[in-house]
This record gives C-alpha cells, sequence and structure tokens, in this order.
C-alpha cells in the first residue's frame, strides 16, 4: 500500500519495515530522532521537514505521488480536505486519548489533572475539525497514580504506535475498521494549560492540587510563590502531620523523618514540597530545587502572593 505519512519519523519507519511503500514523509520538526534513518531508507527526495501542506505546490507534488492512503502520528497541523481527498483510502490519525474524551494539544495534561483511572489511544478518521473524526480502533491504559504528564506520554507510545501499524495493515489488507461515529454528548477537550490553569490555588483539596502538579510535570509545571520568588513545583505529596492552624495557602517548616520540608496548607489538609525548578536571577535558564531548598525559603507566609 502507497502511504503518505505525516509526524514523527518513528512511525514512518514502522509503516516501511511493515511493507508499506512510503511516497512522502512530511515530519513535524526538525532533528527528530529517527529522521536520519528515514532518509536513509526513503532517500531525501521523499522526506521534507514542516512543508505548507496549505499550498498548491505542496498539493501537486503530492498528487503525483498517488497515495493510497494518508497517516499521522503527532502531525501537529490540520490536513487540508484537499490533501486527504488525493489519496482513495483517506486518512487517519491516532490520538492520545480515549476520544471523545480529551480532544486536543495536552490530553496527558487533562487526564491526570481530572483524575482518570483509565485512558488509552484512539485511531480514527481525519475530518475537518481536529480530532473529531469517526473512530477505527482503541487500546486502553490504566493510569498509574504515581504518573506524571511526561511518563503518561511515554507509557502511552507503544499502545500507539501497535494501533497505528493494526490500522494501516486493515487498510492494506482490504479490511479497513468500520468507522464508529463519536457521541459528542461524551467530548471533553485538552487545550494546553495557561498560566492561571498552572498558578496553585491553594483554596483547593490538596489531591487536586496534588494531581495538578503531576499532570503539569516536568514542563510546563505548576507553580507558586514564596515571596516574590516563582517556585514550579514537580513532586509533592499530601502530608498529614503539619500545623494545623495554617490557612490555605500559608506555609510552614516540619520535620519529615530527619529533614526539615515545606508542608503548605490546601483547603483540606496539606502538601509537603518535594522537588522543584526555579529561574536564576538575571536570565532565562531554570535550576532544580530539592525538598530542604525550598524549605529554606519558607519563613512563615503564605505562599501565594494575596491579590
Amino acid at each position: 500500500m502507497r502511504i503518505a505519512f505525516f509526524g514523527l519519523p518513528l512511525a514512518g519507519l514502522l509503516l516501511a519495515g511493515d511493507g508499506h511503500d512510503i511516497v512522502a514523509a512530511a515530519l513535524c520538526r526538525p532533528g527528530c530522532p529517527g529522521e536520519r534513518r528515514l532518509r536513509k531508507r526513503l532517500g531525501d527526495s521523499r522526506v521534507s521537514v514542516k512543508p505548507n501542506v496549505t499550498t498548491k505546490a505542496f498539493r501537486e507534488s503530492l498528487a503525483s505521488k498517488e497515495p493510497d492512503l494518508l497517516v499521522s502520528w503527532f502531525w501537529t497541523t490540520r490536513l487540508p480536505p484537499a490533501l486527504v481527498a488525493l489519496a482513495p483510502m483517506g486518512a487517519f490519525g491516532v490520538h492520545p486519548s480515549l476520544l471523545p474524551r480529551h480532544r486536543g494539544p495536552d490530553p496527558y495534561f487533562a487526564a491526570i489533572d481530572a483524575g482518570d483511572e483509565v485512558t488509552g489511544v484512539s485511531a480514527h478518521r481525519l475530518d475537518e475539525e481536529y480530532d473529531t473524526g469517526a473512530i477505527l480502533g482503541a487500546r486502553t491504559l490504566a493510569i498509574d497514580p504515581s504518573w506524571n504528564a511526561w511518563t503518561l506520554a511515554k507509557r502511552l507510545d507503544r499502545p500507539s504506535l501497535a494501533l497505528l501499524r493494526d490500522t494501516a495493515r486493515a487498510f492494506a489488507d482490504g479490511h479497513p475498521p468500520t468507522p464508529i461515529a463519536q457521541d459528542e454528548a461524551h467530548a471533553t477537550l485538552a487545550p494546553a494549560p495557561t498560566d492561571d490553569d498552572l498558578e496553585i490555588d491553594w483554596s483547593l483539596p490538596a489531591d487536586v492540587i496534588a494531581r495538578r502538579v503531576r499532570a503539569a510535570s516536568p514542563s510546563p509545571g505548576a507553580f507558586t510563590y514564596f515571596g516574590d520568588v516563582a517556585v514550579t513545583l514537580t513532586r509533592v505529596a499530601i502530608a498529614h502531620d503539619f500545623p494545623r492552624a495554617l490557612v490555605p495557602g500559608e506555609a510552614a517548616v516540619v520535620l519529615r523523618g530527619d529533614a526539615e520540608v515545606a508542608v503548605v496548607r490546601a483547603a483540606d489538609g496539606a502538601l509537603a514540597l518535594l522537588a522543584g525548578t526555579v529561574e536564576d536571577a538575571g536570565d532565562d535558564t531554570t535550576r532544580d530545587v530539592s525538598a530542604r531548598e525550598i524549605a529554606g525559603m519558607v519563613g512563615r507566609f503564605r505562599a501565594s502572593p494575596e491579590t
């Protein structure tokens, strides 16, 4: 089967290894792992990096290669309908959530932040709107409560690639999966979190804040203030021993084992601050800070400035 591929090189290499003829491979960014191997396998003439897929020139070039199917894996812009129409079998992609839940660019953050116990990946037809096309297949994955967003993303890579290959194989065998329309009543969105989402609201329950920290870790990170210093928290834990006189947003230093640890009161408990990052003064670099260093920043004042 002749495939026009869009996305990260690893998936293109796997599809080629499965025996598909990759007539064109458009990569979503330069310098991706696997780009050199993909160029060696396909030849430079079939590989492009961040092409403008909306142009007539790109459309005509792709049409000349006569793809049977368009396949997307982490391609970051919409493929125009006129491009999809070039392939007799249409186009599909794989999204890292169980659609229609968590449509959008950051389903990892959304799944952890929402407290989902299970997520997964969905193969779907490419439609005019992002992540709305009919479902062609899915794989599920239980979310370990210790995972952060990066861990979840890596754990979803294997089932995502397996589903991509299985779906492409079904098309090639002449038995494409039966499309199932998404149920709009169950659709949720997963936009990239804003600074308002990421600045910790200590009036929320402790478990909600802990999920927000995991969902945003390691990047872009949920943050709070100690005085005028913004600390991005990358690891926290529910604190069972803390001064009960604290009010939400107020911090103190307590002993945890043999070490001093900062705790901050939330609505219904407190969180121990175990690791984070801070910006170095005078430049845009960041450095890691330990629980001990965070404790050293804390006197006994509100963790976030009053508004």
